[in-house]
């Protein structure tokens, strides 16, 4: 590369989840004289002529500069040094970008990161020793091959590198900290436990009077026919909050046990090696397994914790989990190490990366 002119990079994704993979990355090579950086995509809304994105809608909220925001047609007639997305979706012709770097925007037992869309990008930065595995396993990536780094997951460096502080995070929430917290953060698929069982799920925690809970319902679901914090507004309370933030990652940290279902940030919350209650989803297993995912339940899935498969078992299965926090231990802290390179100090291992390929 030569040093004769700025690094272009440009990040595309289509939910602010996919931005929050990205954004610890943002920052750093923002501030790098070498480099300009754009961000392009937006917020997706499906139509009868085909996707729409609002880019300016996605980026604001985090701070962008606005000459940084290019819509997606714009950014499609341009040429990068450098891509990286979040998500599958190759959102610009391949050819205008050198080097594209799939993140990832997370890692769950239904395993739908591991398909051959993916190698659409010629630099894959992999979560951890299992997702490598998969890929393997799947004839996706040779052993070996160039194209995997080992890198981790960016987004979660905060829960053990010592950016968060517990009581600054209950003063946001409104939380004194003597009730112990529980947060409700569901998957965003078809099927979702918020969608089978939440309300009455949430309705039995709050009338035990005992917990603080968090209720954070996905940024991008599905169906998008129900619009979750009106529907679920009725239920707040001093100590029942529904979260709209995007990053969930404070509110894992703040957590004393997560109830979950299939979502990625069960296996994100095992870095903290802290009670899990999985609420049961069988219809979504059931669909998800006739796609032909490489979905694993049973080993990188519900072992690191209790599982419910009726709301009126929450309450007691809660309680159990937060009796014996130590119960799944040892377990949850195998799937951490199998899980995740670099645990806390993934974004200097991708800046690692991009410095060396980059800027010596």
């Amino acid at each position: 590369m030569t040093k004769s002119r700025n690094i272009t990079v440009l990040f595309t994704g289509y939910a602010p989840v996919h931005f929050v993979c990205f954004k610890r990355i943002y920052d750093r090579l923002a501030a790098l004289p070498q480099v300009d950086i754009f961000v392009s995509g937006g917020l997706r809304t499906k139509t009868a002529d085909g996707p729409i994105y609002n880019a300016p809608k996605m980026y604001e909220p985090f701070g962008i500069p606005e000459d940084k925001i290019l819509a997606l047609k714009d950014a499609r007639t341009r040429s990068f040094d450098l891509l990286f997305s979040a998500s599958s979706s190759l959102l610009v012709p391949p050819m205008n970008c050198t080097t594209r770097v799939q993140l990832f925007h997370g890692v769950s037992f239904r395993n739908r990161a591991v398909k051959a869309q993916n190698l659409a990008y010629n630099v894959l930065f992999l979560i951890g020793p299992y997702m490598h595995k998969l890929f393997n396993k799947a004839g996706l990536l040779l052993e070996n091959d160039p194209r995997a780094i080992p890198i981790g997951f960016p987004k979660t460096d905060p829960l053990l590198n010592g950016e968060l502080d517990r009581n600054t995070l209950l003063t946001r929430f409104g939380f004194t900290g003597k009730r112990p917290v529980l947060l409700f953060a569901p998957t965003g698929e078809m099927h979702n436990s918020l969608e089978t069982m939440g309300k009455e799920v949430i309705s039995r925690l709050a009338a035990t009077d005992q917990y603080d809970l968090l209720i954070k319902p996905h940024d991008h679901p599905k169906n998008t026919t129900i619009d979750w914090p009106a529907e679920l507004a009725p239920l707040e309370s001093d100590h029942v909050r529904v979260v709209t933030e995007h990053d969930v990652i404070p509110l894992l940290y703040v957590a004393d046990l997560l109830i979950t279902d299939a979502s990625s940030v069960a296996n994100e919350y095992t870095l903290l090696n802290r009670p899990i209650v999985f609420l049961d989803v069988p219809e979504l297993i059931r669909v998800t397994r006739e796609k032909l995912a490489l979905i694993d339940s049973e080993d990188k899935g519900r072992r690191g914790g209790l599982l419910v498969k009726e709301p009126g078992d929450v309450v007691p299965v809660v309680a159990k989990s937060l009796a014996a926090p130590e119960a799944a231990e040892q377990i949850r802290a195998e799937i951490a190490r199998d899980l995740f390179y670099n645990p806390g100090h993934a974004t200097e291992a991708a800046m690692e990366w991009f410095t060396e390929r980059y800027l010596n």
